[in-house]
């Protein structure tokens, strides 16, 4: 199950397109972030994207499949492309990462 919430405290369960892009586009300071969060029964780890609006307007999007060494970090003043990464990542297509220059940050996460 896919579970989207925000830093205000919003949790919407099998969100809709219009629902991502209604919270994507409500980010703002006190509401900053949003993740999707890949739910699902018998799977180990972690599945989500998030994105942190910062306070200069730009984006931080990242990912994380399953485990800390697949997580990785991008920046983009887009908006459009946040939402259509975020959309292809909720639909599971191979090639929402496209577009972007990532940098893998899970060594700042293992134990």
């Amino acid at each position: 199950m896919l579970i989207a919430t925000d830093e205000a405290g919003r949790v919407v369960k099998r969100p809709s397109k219009p629902t991502i892009g209604g919270m994507l586009a409500n980010l703002r300071r006190g509401n900053a972030h949003l993740i999707l969060e890949r739910m699902e029964e018998h799977t180990e780890g972690c599945w989500y994207v998030q994105v942190l609006l910062r306070d200069d307007n730009t984006y931080q999007l990242e990912f994380r499949d399953g485990v800390a060494a697949e997580h990785c970090q991008t920046r983009t003043i887009s908006q459009e492309k946040v939402l259509t990464a975020m959309l292809g990542w909720a639909k599971g297509t191979s090639d929402w990462k496209h577009g972007f220059m990532w940098n893998n940050i899970g060594s700042r996460f293992e134990t």
